[in-house]
């Protein structure tokens, strides 16, 4: 009795791992943008928590204001990460139905 249990599980669980293998691969397809300073500094990461590209308009370029470019792009970045790791962590808790599982994301 407890073998045939075990048998499913067992398949449930290989058929979990196949489904995050195909999902993460997925993620590292899809994109998430992020803007600061009203749209001049644009960021975009995937799911792999990878920035993809970052857009700094020209007029938000001041030479006296270094410091203020950095911030907009740190913030951007930021923000950009964390949408992505929201949409991971969405997307993951779809395919385990809401189960932690330690080591995973």
């Amino acid at each position: 009795m407890m073998g045939g249990n075990m048998n499913k599980m067992m398949k449930q669980v290989q058929k979990m791992q196949q489904e995050m293998v195909r999902l993460q691969e997925e993620l590292g397809e899809r994109r998430v943008e992020s803007t600061a300073g009203g749209g001049v500094v644009t960021v975009v990461a995937n799911g792999k928590n990878e920035i993809i590209s970052i857009e700094i308009k020209p007029e938000v370029v001041d030479p006296e204001d270094v410091e203020m470019l950095q911030d907009l792009v740190t913030a951007a970045v930021n923000e950009a990460l964390r949408q992505a790791q929201d949409m991971v962590s969405q997307e993951m808790g779809k395919l385990t139905g809401g189960l932690k599982i330690p080591g995973m994301f």
